[in-house]
């Protein structure tokens, strides 16, 4: 069994929006919602997640109706 080190996300808050990263495998991140830390995971390589954080900083995600 893998075992992540999760941390929360600084832009989180602390009631509603909750999303812990964990970084600690080299060549794995995972993500989930710390409200349901039995949940799902949701496994990206590093690159997958560079790319992603990159999109978010410079807003290059959009919605979808």
């Amino acid at each position: 069994m893998v075992d992540f080190i999760y941390r929360k996300s600084s832009y989180s808050d602390h009631e509603d929006e909750c999303v812990e990263v964990a970084t600690n495998l080299p060549r794995t991140v995972a993500v989930r919602d710390s409200k349901d830390p039995d949940g799902p995971i949701l496994q990206l390589t590093p690159a997958a997640w560079t790319a992603f954080q990159l999109a978010v900083s410079q807003d290059g995600l959009e919605a979808t109706p």
